[in-house]
């Protein structure tokens, strides 16, 4: 009896058989299931409380050589492994503690390549990995199929540009899958809404290979597409290229190698995707030795508002009076940055050299008597060919941090710039913020200095277009958010309802309530937060600046309380002995009735701002209460159309 329930417990665990072609993986708490089928090609199903996500979806690689992994596939061996491990983040972006407990199918082919599966309790995971002896492989192409069990809803991240070059800065199309045809493709991640679970789709561990992207087939399956090397271009004005000539593969690399995970987030309730870390624990772990130089935190930030600041004795623009004052007010506010965007240096492609009336060690000098630090936008390219010598002499006066900007492609090249941007960055001690820049893929824990990325329709656009809706605010948490930390840059202090909106490019506005975006500074993650508007305008209301100086940017708890992608999320955040609540919703008034019971024993004294009683008519108009509440409590949560409500709770003592 013994041998025989031994022999069973073996099968259910595997879920095969010596002479199956079906291999099985379940999550650990058996909510998901995995199958893969091996026969002329690899297939992987995917299943979860009993019903199907996933149909057949075929995998492989094209490479140049004999083998062609994932094609005639002779299975030689196999094995299924438990890993459980607490993971410690050293930029703690959604929590500090991280657990990463998976089971992983290892499948051994001959010929020298192999394929990983792994079943999370909140996702799914598959990579290839080769162990070939040709030292350079050319990779010609991919398939990775995502075959659905029906025509779902889906948050499509449109892109139309054919050669894959853009700044990924989606808006989110919310169709179905059937509704996209084979000539149209969509950034990752992409969110599908099926009935017994939301799946967001990414990748993660993304090195020396290309971005994935995801083209629809006009049914209910999507498939792969990957930019190729570009071999020749010629530059568009300072920041741009046109292609001229393609290579005839997406990647030339080793072939010896790991591949980057393809990865499905499951999620039973949309606010799940508020608090899953798969990215992360899917990455490769901190290769920087001493991490202690890594300071997230808040920035005064120019380009938004145009520096355009008033009430001055002297001239505002890109000047050294100007950053002083920018100094002095992040001072004022304990705020830990200011940056220099686009126009400091004497030319874009200069970045060595600075802008006439910009003395910048001056700056930076003045900001240390202030213990305010300095970050430095650059332009990628220029950055690229002298990568050493620039980063060296930032370093050298005392700068904290980099913003690299318009990058706008996600082919190998790019992919190993960022690698190159961030170890380099982390030699010379400085931070790095990726702009114009493909989504989150896992870089910022191999090299946590790498604390944001863009990659999101933000506040920006609001400078030049009308698109920035609460709904689609409502959107970012449960799609692009995600991924990895997202440098929407926050803290209009010009606000108006859809009536009232207007572009204007030098002093804009934003949609929806104040209290809609003093919201975002605990919704939105991001290690470095931007405060984006004109510091006049927040010296003008020091109630307002004051609450959001008090909002750290990196979090050691996340607990999800309520959430419907593109309509409303609350979250709590705990920071060290205090915690956030952060609601926003889109354009539909609400309440909500929250229970406090993720706080500890203690009383908390709890400070408000949420939208005032005009706040319909004059967007801008918000109230701050406070009360003292317990665990044992419920409060009561009320958004405005377009609004939001924030809390900080202390303990007291």
């Amino acid at each position: 009896m013994k041998l025989k329930f031994s022999g069973l417990l073996i099968a259910m665990l595997i879920g095969l058989t010596t002479w199956a072609k079906d291999y099985q993986l379940h999550s650990p708490d058996r909510q998901i299931l995995l199958t893969v089928n091996i026969n002329t090609k690899i297939t992987w199903q995917l299943k979860f409380r009993n019903q199907p996500l996933l149909l057949p979806s075929e995998i492989s690689l094209r490479v140049s050589g004999p083998v062609q992994p994932g094609i005639d596939p002779l299975l030689l061996s196999r094995e299924l492994t438990s890993h459980n491990e607490l993971l410690t983040a050293v930029v703690p972006i959604k929590e500090r503690s991280i657990m990463d407990s998976y089971n992983e199918l290892k499948l051994n082919f001959k010929g020298g390549y192999t394929v990983l599966f792994r079943a999370y309790n909140d996702g799914v995971a598959y990579r290839f990995q080769t162990g070939f002896t040709q030292p350079i492989v050319e990779v010609i192409g991919e398939t990775a199929d995502f075959n659905f069990a029906g025509n779902h809803r889906v948050f499509w991240p449109e892109e139309t540009n054919k050669d894959f070059l853009s700044h990924f800065e989606s808006l989110y199309k919310d169709s179905v899958l059937s509704a996209f045809g084979t000539g149209q493709h969509a950034a990752l991640p992409m969110l599908v809404s099926t009935g017994p679970a939301q799946l967001l789709i990414s990748e993660a561990d993304l090195y020396d290979y290309p971005n994935l992207f995801l083209f629809g087939t006009s049914a209910n399956r999507l498939t792969a597409g990957f930019p190729k090397v570009i071999a020749k271009s010629s530059p568009v004005r300072d920041r741009g290229i046109r292609i001229e000539e393609l290579a005839g593969y997406i990647a030339s690399t080793t072939g010896k190698r790991s591949y980057p995970w393809r990865s499905i987030a499951i999620a039973p309730k949309d606010k799940d995707l508020l608090v899953n870390n798969l990215t992360y624990k899917l990455s490769t772990p901190c290769l920087i030795a001493q991490t202690d130089w890594i300071k997230p935190g808040k920035v005064a930030w120019d380009w938004w508002n145009d520096n355009n600041i008033y009430g001055v004795d002297f001239a505002s623009g890109i000047n050294t009076q100007t950053y002083k004052y920018y100094i002095d007010f992040a001072a004022a506010y304990g705020l830990e940055y200011i940056m220099l965007d686009e126009g400091w240096t004497r030319t874009t492609t200069d970045l060595l050299h600075t802008a006439k009336d910009i003395d910048i060690e001056a700056i930076i000098a003045y900001g240390k008597t202030r213990n305010v630090g300095v970050w430095l936008w650059t332009l990628w390219e220029p950055l690229d060919k002298d990568m050493e010598n620039i980063l060296s002499q930032y370093a050298k006066w005392g700068a904290k941090g980099i913003k690299v900007d318009f990058m706008a492609r996600a082919e190998q090249y790019m992919v190993n710039f960022y690698e190159r941007t961030a170890s380099t960055a982390a030699k010379y001690k400085l931070m790095v913020d990726l702009h114009g820049a493909y989504k989150p893929v896992g870089l910022n824990r191999k090299y946590p200095n790498v604390l944001t990325y863009e990659g999101v329709r933000g506040l920006e656009n609001h400078k030049w277009s009308a698109e920035i809706t609460p709904r689609h605010n409502l959107s970012l948490p449960f799609i692009r958010m995600a991924a990895g930390p997202m440098d929407y840059t926050p803290g209009a202090m010009k606000n108006a309802n859809k009536k009232n909106f207007s572009i204007v490019y030098s002093e804009p506005m934003s949609m929806g309530t104040r209290a809609h975006q003093v919201a975002m500074f605990v919704m939105y993650e991001s290690p470095l937060q931007m405060l984006a508007d004109n510091p006049s305008n927040y010296l003008k209301d020091s109630t307002c600046t004051r609450f959001i100086s008090r909002i750290p940017t990196v979090w050691e708890k996340t607990v999800a309380l309520e959430g419907k992608v593109g309509e409303y999320a609350i979250v709590a955040r705990k920071n060290g002995k205090n915690w956030y609540i952060s609601g926003m919703t889109d354009w539909k008034e609400r309440e909500f009735r929250t229970a406090l019971d993720f706080l500890d024993s203690q009383r908390y004294k709890m400070d408000v701002l949420s939208d005032g009683a005009n706040a319909k008519r004059h967007a801008a108009d918000y109230k701050v209460t406070s009360s003292t509440v317990t665990r044992n409590d419920q409060i009561d949560i009320k958004m405005d159309q377009g609004g939001g409500w924030t809390a900080i709770l202390t303990p007291v003592e």
